[in-house]
């Protein structure tokens, strides 16, 4: 966009039902209908709706996916959100703001397109925060590539609870200054491209174990407590100026009056604690509105939006009710009120518009290379010695897999170097594979957790997880752990001969851990969590 075309709508004087508009970021869908589609297009012309907040489809918006509504999932959504963005666009009086999650790539929302490690990982890497900065930078340039103004990341709450059943990988960790380091090097590199970042999930989603897509969680800590820990982060990254904040919803008494209210539609919360006592100028942004925290207990269509606006929130994320919402804030509200939230969203587009180049022909991060790097660096050593793994190799053992995919390139890897047999164990073969391996004294465990969210614990049976067990507790066992790390709650470590977390299942993370079985490297990652299941 031209210099000359920013200055012409910019200096145009909106009318107040205009202004409100603006302040709406609904949802869009990259796989809808053509009818959801055309419903949009005209909700953006009628209403001036300020900008768009992309999911992959109406079946995977979390409080759907929890819901276990069928994913359908499409290798040219890239293709189509980008058709989408274009239509859109030229659909809107005013240059819309393009917003997606994209907290470990733009692979969060759309198939075929590079994915990052989870923020668990990163939290591992000791050191070495340029690694991340490099992660925030080649996000920010697909989400350029893509037609993608804002990504809503980093997350930077402290995860402090093993049992949150949201945050827990999204999170760098659980101490104050490593999750600020780690948010800080993501938003710098992010920045360095031009794009947009949000902090969330304000004041803190770390320490619960309610999921706020299905529910209000409630945290009952001191504001001395939350000053200290939770608030952290945040304060020091206001300090630093961050684009816009993401309010989560939580309850959090001690910063609401004593009020158990969503912090989302708390007065005291945004306006007093996030405005007035951290001194934030910048741009607020609610967490979406149709979670089920808040959005279940206000079904009359306007009242949550307004509630929203009222508190503070300058935009409002996945509004569903956008029409009523508008006629409901500009009833109830100030014209000051109104002003004061549209000049901040006027500036930011302003800032935005006059500096992005979005290019569609350009092509996506190629991200094995980063990937090696961050698999290499985080790879973690959490019990036993290098010593220790080197002496198990120079022996006889069996590999045994328990995984729900049919290739393992860990033990594909080391197949190369060594003559070793190993099994995978799937419901179809349980018992012929106990039978093989009773006799066999060295095990290779590799884990690969069919869920990073902890729920049912994480998608293991309870077949698998008696297995586990029963070979840490009878065999000289090597594990190592692809996926979250927080599985090893579920797991008895203390006879482990040695344990190895690898975080993810990506190839280039199973290579890397081959290559440290090997003895070919070390490892250098420290594990970025706590909890007494998991200390030796």
């Amino acid at each position: 966009m031209s210099k000359t075309s920013i200055q012409k709508w910019v200096s145009v004087q909106l009318s107040q039902p205009e202004k409100i508009g603006q302040l709406f970021m609904p949802a869009a869908f990259i796989n809808d209908t053509e009818v959801e589609i055309q419903k949009l297009e005209k909700l953006i012309i009628e209403h001036n709706i300020g900008g768009l907040c992309f999911f992959h489809s109406r079946a995977s918006a979390a409080t759907n996916y929890e819901g276990k509504k069928e994913v359908i999932y499409n290798k040219h959504s890239l293709d189509t959100l980008k058709r989408l963005i274009d239509r859109y666009q030229k659909a809107a009086k005013y240059p819309l703001l393009i917003a997606i999650d994209a907290e470990w790539g733009l692979a969060m929302r759309i198939e075929d397109t590079p994915q990052y490690p989870y923020a668990i990982t990163l939290g591992a890497i000791q050191d070495n925060n340029n690694l991340i900065f490099e992660v925030g930078r080649n996000i920010a340039r697909d989400c350029k590539a893509a037609g993608i103004h804002w990504n809503l990341a980093p997350v930077t709450d402290i995860n402090n609870n093993p049992d949150n059943p949201v945050i827990g990988y999204r999170s760098f960790g659980e101490n104050k200054d490593l999750v600020l380091q780690k948010a800080r090097a993501f938003i710098k590199g992010t920045q360095s491209e031009g794009v947009l970042t949000s902090i969330k999930h304000f004041p803190g989603h770390g320490d619960t174990a309610t999921d706020s897509h299905l529910g209000l969680p409630l945290i009952d800590k001191s504001k001395q407590e939350l000053l200290e820990n939770e608030l952290y982060p945040f304060q020091k990254l206001i300090d630093e100026g961050v684009d816009s904040v993401m309010v989560g919803h939580l309850s959090v008494p001690a910063l609401a009056n004593g009020e158990r209210i969503s912090s989302s539609i708390s007065k005291d919360i945004i306006k007093g604690l996030l405005r007035e006592e951290m001194g934030f100028n910048g741009i607020v942004i609610s967490d979406a509105l149709n979670m089920h925290a808040v959005s279940k207990n206000y079904p009359k269509k306007g009242e949550l939006e307004w509630l929203a606006f009222d508190a503070g929130n300058d935009i409002l994320c996945f509004a569903e009710h956008p029409e009523e919402g508008i006629k409901t804030i500009l009833k109830n509200a100030t014209p000051d009120q109104i002003e004061e939230s549209f000049e901040r969203i006027w500036k930011l587009k302003k800032k935005i518009f006059g500096v992005q180049k979005m290019d569609s022909s350009s092509k996506l991060e190629n991200s094995n290379e980063l990937n090696t790097k961050l698999a290499e660096e985080s790879l973690t050593l959490f019990k036993g010695t290098e010593n220790r793994i080197s002496e198990f190799t120079a022996n006889t053992f069996v590999g045994v897999e328990v995984s729900r995919s049919a290739d393992n390139l860990f033990f594909e890897s080391i197949h190369k170097s060594k003559t070793f047999d190993y099994l995978a164990f799937s419901k179809s073969n349980w018992i012929r594979g106990t039978k093989a391996i009773e006799t066999e004294k060295n095990i290779l465990l590799a884990l690969f957790p069919p869920q990073v969210k902890p729920a049912n614990k994480f998608g293991l049976s309870k077949e698998e997880l008696e297995f586990i067990n029963e070979q840490v507790a009878t065999k000289n066992t090597i594990l190592y752990v692809f996926g979250n790390p927080y599985v090893l709650n579920h797991i008895d470590c203390e006879n482990a001969k040695a344990i190895v977390i690898a975080y993810q299942d990506f190839g280039t993370f199973q290579k890397v851990a081959a290559e440290h079985f090997l003895g070919k490297l070390e490892s250098k990652g420290k594990m970025p969590i706590t909890s007494k299941e998991l200390q030796e």
